[in-house]
């Protein structure tokens, strides 16, 4: 069995990047767009609990400030739980986090964070 325990250096920068992307858009007041780059930070980060963890706590905040109660909750499920399965390294590829999906649904990626995450799993 496989243990995730960090993520490859490289691949924490195009995390990150959605992440600031994120905090933009949110300073913005533009929601829409915010929260497509937290799912995009889900979908990079899953794999590595410290990572995964963190974006589900950023939806969680995100949830309450929408006062958005099945968001709320949602995330609250996913925090028990999502770190110890990217530890394992038992996510559903693809996922985006959010409590609009089921979490563990498997989901089509976007082709450019494909070729993101297929170049730093050749090199783990």
């Amino acid at each position: 069995m496989k243990f995730n325990t960090s993520i490859p250096s490289g691949l924490k920068g195009h995390y990150l990047k959605e992440i600031e992307l994120y905090r933009s858009y949110l300073q913005k007041n533009d929601l829409t767009r915010a929260w497509h780059h937290l799912e995009r930070s889900h979908i990079l980060g899953q794999s590595y609990p410290m990572e995964h963890s963190y974006t589900h706590w950023l939806m969680l905040k995100f949830g309450f400030s929408q006062r958005n109660i099945k968001e709320v909750f949602g995330q609250v499920i996913r925090l028990l739980v999502g770190g110890w399965k990217s530890f394992i390294d038992h996510v559903p590829i693809g996922n985006t986090g959010g409590s609009n999906v089921p979490p563990m649904k498997k989901m089509e990626m976007p082709p450019d964070l494909i070729l993101i995450l297929n170049n730093y799993r050749k090199g783990q």
